[in-house]
């Protein structure tokens, strides 16, 4: 069960109202599940979901390159909210299912483009790591641009946050449990 609810209208500061309509009047068109969270601080809260703007519907790299970051995001944390309403955003933009099972298995995808396998290389050793090695990090910029590169990090920090806000609270839970990403020496409750 979720640790936060969404404060009721009439118990709403006019800056919560404030942040709160802010994201449902953009591209999302509803509340972000961490934003339940987020509401607690108002700035946090718009502040926040203007970067999750930009960082989803408003950079260079294509949408299915952002999704799969994402989804390497959620796997990483395992963080089950974001990893279900993403996986539904990964497939309509076009990610595959094989890369998608890979993830959730924590494996690399056998097959996928030059595009999609440098985000996973640089998103997976990141997470990992927190470093890129030069000659990735170079291959990066190749590829995708500096803007890119800056892109691509900037959505794995993110949805760092999101997930962490997501598992922290438990927020969607537990009718967002994906049995791909169960870990069995981590029980919940």
């Amino acid at each position: 069960m979720p640790r936060l609810d969404v404060p009721s209208e009439d118990s709403m500061t006019p800056e919560q109202k404030a942040a709160l309509a802010e994201v449902i009047s953009g591209p999302r068109g509803r509340m972000p599940s961490p934003m339940i969270a987020w509401l607690q601080n108002p700035a946090l809260a718009s502040s926040a979901q203007k970067l999750g703007e930009v960082l989803r519907f408003n950079t260079t790299l294509e949408p299915s390159l952002v999704e799969l970051a994402i989804l390497i995001c959620a796997r990483h944390g395992t963080s089950h909210q974001a990893w279900t309403s993403h996986k539904r955003h990964a497939l309509t933009a076009g990610l595959s299912r094989d890369i998608i099972a890979a993830i959730a298995s924590r494996s690399s995808p056998t097959v996928c483009s030059d595009r999609e396998r440098l985000v996973f290389d640089v998103s997976t050793t990141l997470l990992a790591h927190h470093r890129i090695p030069n000659a990735l990090y170079l291959r990066g910029v190749d590829t995708f641009g500096e803007r890119g590169m800056v892109e691509l990090v900037a959505v794995l920090g993110y949805y760092s946050l999101v997930g962490l806000t997501l598992n922290a609270f438990e927020l969607g839970l537990p009718g967002s449990v994906a049995p791909e990403l169960e870990d069995p020496d981590f029980a919940q409750g």
